[in-house]
């Protein structure tokens, strides 16, 4: 798997639906993650935060409308995407859905291509690096299509690693991230490697970054990790 792939969990009850959505969903270039009931989605959610879910409304014991509650009325989860299907079709199932948290509502039989159309749109508000988004944070300058870094008027010459590293923390500035996080969003969780390589590509990214003007916009946080302002 590619360590930049945004992720996305699908919660369907209906095995071939799972499947077809799994299916174009990965065509499309994003890692899946599958769950056939609620109780499995928030154990997903709990063991590897998603970047977008596309829940079902209709399944037996949890239905998405409480998962979408329990994922909603935590600061952990909040801000995750989520985009309910249903074949609910009246404006008071629409409203009620929205209501409840869902950040978008999406009427069963949908097209495919706008459900992806949409899984993309809700990714550029959260992870806009991955869908080659052009990222700013003060006089830094991220182009994801065209892979260039700029501080001021000067291009910055990074690795992959320090690329991708620098990608997550433009994503959110001021978020702390754990080495942990770090490990999981830039290389991956196939992939062994040991936290303290974490800790020799940010000081490379930091060379980067301080090389022309000194500022150093990388904030080691003691015990936690690091944060970009």
């Amino acid at each position: 798997m590619s360590v930049s792939q945004p992720r996305v969990l699908v919660v369907e009850d209906e095995p071939a639906q799972r499947e077809v959505l799994a299916y174009n969903l990965e065509a499309e270039g994003f890692a899946v993650s599958r769950a056939e009931n609620g109780e499995e989605a928030l154990l997903l959610v709990e063991e590897d935060k998603p970047d977008v879910i596309v829940l079902d409304w209709m399944m037996p014991h949890l239905s998405g409308i409480e998962v979408c509650r329990r994922l909603k009325i935590r600061p952990e989860t909040r801000a995750i995407p989520v985009i309910m299907l249903s074949a609910r079709s009246e404006e008071v199932d629409r409203v009620r859905g929205l209501e409840t948290g869902a950040d978008d509502y999406v009427i069963k039989p949908y097209s495919v291509l706008e459900l992806m159309a949409r899984v993309r749109s809700h990714l550029r508000r959260v992870r806009p690096s991955t869908v080659g988004q052009r990222v700013e944070y003060q006089d830094i300058v991220l182009d994801a299509e065209s892979h260039r870094v700029t501080r001021g008027d000067t291009e910055l010459k990074l690795g992959p690693t320090e690329f991708r590293l620098l990608s997550t923390f433009m994503e959110k500035p001021g978020r702390v991230w754990s080495r942990e996080l770090l490990l999981d969003r830039v290389w991956g969780r196939d992939i062994y490697v040991d936290t303290r390589t974490v800790d020799v590509h940010v000081g490379r990214l930091r060379k980067a970054l301080t090389q022309f003007d000194g500022s150093d916009p990388i904030r080691t946080v003691r015990g936690s990790g690091y944060s970009l302002g």
